[in-house]
């Protein structure tokens, strides 16, 4: 994925490795939902927030096979969307069960509770599957037990982002997310990939269900000169690297990618089949493409109106879309995209080569004019929502090849 890499290694700036780290937590089928809250991005470079994962549960990640030869076909949106749709399926299988997930742009990474595991290889043979057959993309996906990935030396700790009541991001450190990337890509222990390996014979050819998962917004266009997408890898110093970026680029609340000057919704909107392929759950594409459209058209006239309807809130919804958005963070990787302003671009490059010759820092940026959102809504009424940022014109994947020494 854009925002992924095997480590091996916890990130030491943040976090030293609490002492009962090495053994495994007790069962604990509400553990996400108990933990410290992470109310912005900076409190994720906190120690306090962070805890072992329990050893029962257990970690999945997906990835999408040459997600740069998509987006240079022009599927940029389909990548982000098939990226999001493990996400959205096990996290609809695990409810009300609170999970942690992360959006890396062209794959995820999830934990899920014991009582949820066998059926997670189940949703994830049929997104592997459904991914193939509706959207023409591999996908790459294995899972295996905390307590597993322990055993091959890494860990597994688990903070809780929440910018807003209820809705929830997870953060990653330990190295486990990255060594079991590795090794589901084929880069890693061998033994481990075959353990994390999800049968292809466990895809029945029932569709995953996506409810929720949508990409009705418009391309995000920057307002202050480009969005800049970065990844930055290193064992120490991510804090002090995203305070300083951030102070470069100006002021946070101008930074983000989503505002509502940025937030525009037109019909029908450019991914409406994305989604009518996704819910049509085996019925007929075509009525599920006019009902989708009779959708997004009432919720334009809605949205259009500003006035509140029953317990939707137009308004509130918009302001609240600003700050429900991921933060990618794990191990020693940190993934954002920023509205910037032209005139910072280079003193961040600059500011950015100096820390990879002096702090052993390895960066990558991408630049573009717009960014995608791909959305997961449980409840508009109930401010239950989160959503996906990625960099336009390839975003956490084009950063991730600079960063791997290609250049973009």
């Amino acid at each position: 994925a854009g925002c992924d890499g095997y480590t091996g290694q916890p990130d030491s700036d943040p976090v030293p490795m609490p002492p009962d780290a090495a053994e495994p937590s007790p069962p604990a089928a509400g553990f996400f939902a108990e933990l410290p809250l992470l109310a912005n991005e900076r409190d994720t470079f906190e120690p306090d927030g962070w805890r072992p994962a329990p050893g029962d549960w257990a970690l999945a990640v997906t990835d999408i096979v040459d997600s740069t030869g998509a987006i240079a076909r022009g599927l940029h949106k389909t990548v982000n969307f098939v990226a999001a749709m493990g996400i959205a399926g096990l996290r609809n299988l695990c409810a009300p069960v609170r999970i942690p997930f992360l959006f890396g742009g062209d794959g995820a990474v999830v934990l899920v509770p014991p009582a949820c595991i066998e059926r997670a290889r189940v949703e994830l043979a049929r997104a592997r599957g459904q991914a193939a057959r509706d959207f023409g993309l591999t996908l790459r996906a294995g899972l295996v037990p905390v307590d597993t990935l322990r055993r091959f030396g890494c860990d597994v700790l688990v903070g809780r982002f929440e910018p807003t009541p209820g809705n929830s991001f997870g953060v990653f450190l330990g190295g486990g997310v990255g060594v079991l990337e590795a090794a589901v890509r084929g880069h890693g222990d061998a033994e481990l990939g075959r353990l994390a390996a999800i049968p292809e014979s466990l895809d029945d050819g029932e569709p995953v269900d996506l409810e929720g998962l949508s990409c009705r917004w418009d391309t995000l266009h920057s307002t202050r000169g480009t969005m800049l997408t970065m990844i930055v890898r290193g064992r120490a110093g991510l804090r002090e690297v995203y305070a300083d970026i951030l102070r470069l680029a100006g002021p946070d609340d101008q930074s983000r990618p989503v505002s509502l000057n940025t937030l525009r919704a037109r019909w029908p909107p450019k991914g409406f089949m994305l989604e009518a392929r996704a819910r049509r759950r085996k019925g007929s594409l075509l009525a599920w493409t006019a009902r989708v459209l009779a959708e997004t058209l009432l919720a334009r006239i809605v949205l259009a109106r500003g006035k509140p309807i029953g317990g939707f809130d137009p308004e509130r919804y918009r302001r609240e879309i600003v700050t429900n958005t991921d933060f990618c963070r794990h191990d020693e990787t940190l993934c954002f995209v920023i509205d910037c302003p032209l005139a910072a671009v280079e003193p961040i490059r600059k500011y950015m080569a100096e820390k990879a010759l002096s702090g052993g820092i390895r960066y990558g940026i991408h630049l573009s004019d717009t960014a995608l959102m791909t959305c997961l809504v449980t409840s508009p009424a109930d401010s239950l929502h989160v959503h996906f940022v990625d960099g336009g014109g390839g975003g956490y994947t084009s950063a991730s090849r600079s960063l791997k020494g290609v250049q973009p």
